[in-house]
């Protein structure tokens, strides 16, 4: 609990995660915006989240449950590098779309028939583009029952994973993520209650 009471503050102290009026990728309007992109500017701190990530799966699902790391550009993929790095395990990832030139495949790295692959991202909204690598990576031959995600937006993505036999799990969630700011002072209460707001929408 301590780690996620520090790692919040951080993020809000260095603007990665930004509370107002936003309008997202998906065209969605949002209460708070969060770039995890950030994070690897700050080495100490990164590198404190990738332990804490490598910890968290090591407990929760074990580090021998799966063969290899994947993840999807860009966010997620400097994540999964230095998450492959500190466990020694191998590293692919799949492309949003095939290049138009040389082998023009999605999944670069090697796949096996059979091989247990957990995915991780950076922020978890519908899940949606993890679905998609999820795809993909299944063609190719990979199994795959659990993701990680960092920031978890509690906006369905666990629902939808479910539906395609993954469990989703993260280090933070928004939720928890701004009552830690507002017990802190950080942030005004009215700006917790438009995140709730938002989640429970």
């Amino acid at each position: 609990m301590e780690f996620v009471k520090e790692f919040a503050t951080f993020l809000h102290q260095k603007g990665i995660i930004r509370f107002g009026d936003f309008t997202l990728a998906s065209g969605k309007k949002s209460s708070y915006y969060v770039d995890l992109r950030i994070v690897p500017s700050f080495p100490h701190q990164f590198r404190r989240m990738i332990k804490h990530l490598q910890n968290t799966i090591s407990e929760e699902v074990g580090l021998d449950s799966f063969d290899a790391i994947a993840s999807v550009p860009t966010g997620g993929l400097v994540i999964a590098s230095a998450l492959a790095l500190e466990t020694v395990k191998p590293l692919v990832y799949v492309r949003s779309q095939a290049k138009s030139y040389g082998t023009g495949k999605l999944v670069e790295g090697v796949v096996t028939e059979g091989m247990r692959i957990l995915v991780v991202d950076d922020v978890a909204t519908t899940g949606g583009s993890v679905i998609n690598g999820i795809k993909e990576l299944k063609k190719a031959g990979a199994v795959i029952s659990d993701t990680y995600v960092i920031v978890n937006r509690l906006e369905g993505a666990q629902e939808a994973l479910e539906q395609e036999n993954v469990k989703l799990h993260h280090m933070l969630d928004i939720l928890s993520a701004a009552r830690t700011l507002a017990d802190s002072k950080l942030i005004d209460k009215s700006v917790l209650d438009r995140v709730q707001k938002q989640v429970s929408a």
